[in-house]
C-alpha cells in the first residue's frame, strides 16, 4: 500500500488569532504529510458570533495542508458545551465521508481530542492513535472530568504515542494501561539552521525562549544570573516570550541588580526566534517540568549547545555532545553550568550538533518513524 489517508485531530493548532498555539502539532502534521495524505481537523475557542445552528466548519489550505476548523457556540445548558464540540466533530467527519475521504487512521493529539477520535474510530472501525504532549500529566493537574476523559480515550485507543519515555510513567499513573511508543516532536530544519559564518562575541549571548510562567523556572535563572554577575561581566541574557509573569520577572531583575544583564523581547515569530538562536552563543532552559522541550531541538538545529534542567523529557534529548543537564530548582548549580558554558561553548562541534538533530528530530526522521508505526498498526488491525 502507498500513502495512507490520515485524519489528524488536534485540540490546539496555530491560527491567525493565536499563531503559537500548538505550533509543535503543525510540525508533526507536516512531518506526517511527507509520507501520507493528511487532513487536519481542529477546533477553535467558543465562537459567540454563531447564530444559526451550534457550529460551523471552515475549510482551507494552510501551510500546504488541508485544514478544517470547527467553530462552535456555548451550550445554553451548563457544563454541556463539550457535547457540542463532539457533535461538531461528527459533522466534520461526515463532511469528509461525503467527499469520499475515509481515513485509514485517525491520529489524535492530546487526550481531549482523543475522545472524539475514539468515538469516531469505534463507529467507523478505524484504528486510532493518540499523541500526547501535555505537561498536566507530570504535574498531576488532571482532575475530575478531565481525568475521566483521559482514561476513556487512552484506554480505548489502539496506541498511545507520548513525546518522551518520562511522560509514559505519568500517563500510567492515571490508571491508563495501553501500548506506548515514544515519538518525539519535530523541528523544521529549513527555518532552524546554523549560521556557518557566525562571529565570536565580546559580550556572550545567552538565550531563553519560553512562556513566562513559574513552570519554566525563570526565577531560578534570574537568581543564577545574579550570582554569576558578581563574578563576571562578559555576558547578557535575552528572554524571548511572554506570559502572565513577565512584569513580575522584569521587576525581579531590578531587585537583583541585573537589569542591565537581562533583556525581555516579548513574543516573536518562529522565523524571528530562529534568527535569535543563530545569533546566540548557547541556550538555557531552566524548567521545573518538561514533557519534551521543543525549544531545545530548535536551538540545536540552529547549531548552538544547550543547558537544560534534568526535568523529564529534557534528559532524553541532551547528551554530552550537544549540551549539559543540571539539577532543577537549583540556582547555584545553574550558575555553575552557565559559567562553564561561557568558557566552553566554542568547544561544541556545530557539525555534530546539527547531524544529531537531523538524524533524530527532523521532519523527515519523525515522519518516517510515524509512517512505520502506521504500517504496523494497519497490519495488526
Amino acid at each position: 500500500m502507498g500513502r495512507y489517508k490520515i485524519l489528524f485531530i488536534a485540540w490546539r493548532y496555530p491560527s491567525k488569532e493565536n499563531p503559537v498555539s500548538g505550533i509543535f502539532l503543525r510540525e508533526h502534521a507536516k512531518a506526517i504529510s511527507l509520507y501520507n495524505d493528511i487532513v487536519v481537523l481542529t477546533r477553535e475557542d467558543i465562537d459567540s458570533s454563531i447564530r444559526r445552528g451550534y457550529y460551523r466548519i471552515d475549510d482551507s489550505i494552510e501551510k500546504g495542508l488541508r485544514t478544517l476548523r470547527l467553530r462552535y457556540r456555548k451550550s445554553p445548558i451548563p457544563k454541556t458545551t463539550y457535547l457540542i464540540y463532539l457533535w461538531g466533530m461528527f459533522g466534520a467527519f461526515r463532511k469528509l465521508l461525503r467527499e469520499g475521504y475515509k481515513p485509514d487512521i485517525i491520529h489524535a493529539n492530546v487526550y481531549t481530542a482523543g475522545v472524539s477520535a475514539v468515538l469516531l474510530g469505534k463507529l467507523y472501525k478505524i484504528p486510532v492513535i493518540i499523541s500526547e504532549h501535555f505537561s498536566s500529566f507530570p504535574r498531576r493537574m488532571l482532575k475530575g472530568v478531565e481525568a475521566l476523559k483521559a482514561r476513556f480515550a487512552m484506554n480505548r485507543a489502539d496506541l498511545i504515542m507520548p513525546v518522551s519515555k518520562d511522560l509514559i510513567k505519568h500517563i500510567r499513573a492515571y490508571g491508563i494501561q495501553n501500548d506506548f511508543e515514544v515519538v518525539p516532536n519535530a523541528v523544521d530544519t529549513e527555518i532552524f539552521h546554523p549560521d556557518t559564518d557566525k562571529k565570536n562575541h565580546t559580550i556572550k549571548r545567552i538565550l531563553l525562549v519560553a512562556l513566562l510562567n513559574p513552570v519554566k523556572g525563570v526565577p531560578y535563572l534570574l537568581d543564577a544570573i545574579a550570582i554569576l554577575s558578581k563574578k563576571r561581566n562578559d555576558f547578557v541574557l535575552d528572554i524571548v516570550g511572554d506570559g502572565p509573569y513577565r512584569e513580575e520577572y522584569e521587576k525581579s531583575t531590578y531587585k537583583l541588580g541585573i537589569e542591565n544583564k537581562v533583556n525581555f523581547h516579548g513574543l516573536m515569530s518562529k522565523e524571528q526566534v530562529a534568527q535569535f538562536m543563530r545569533e546566540s552563543d548557547f541556550f538555557v532552559l531552566p524548567s521545573e517540568s518538561e514533557t519534551f522541550g521543543v525549544v531545545l531541538i530548535e536551538s540545536l538545529a540552529s547549531g548552538i549547545p544547550v543547558i537544560a534542567t534534568d526535568s523529564g523529557g529534557s534528559r532524553e534529548i541532551i547528551n554530552e555532545d550537544v549540551g549539559m543537564l543540571v539539577k532543577s530548582k537549583d540556582s547555584n548549580a545553574l550558575a555553575e553550568s552557565i559559567d562553564y558554558m561561557l568558557e566552553h561553548y566554542c568547544n561544541y562541534s556545530l557539525k555534530t550538533i546539527v547531524q544529531y538533530v537531523k538524524g533524530q528530530y527532523s521532519s523527515e526522521a519523525v515522519g518516517k518513524q510515524i509512517n512505520e508505526i502506521y504500517k504496523r498498526l494497519i497490519k495488526i488491525i
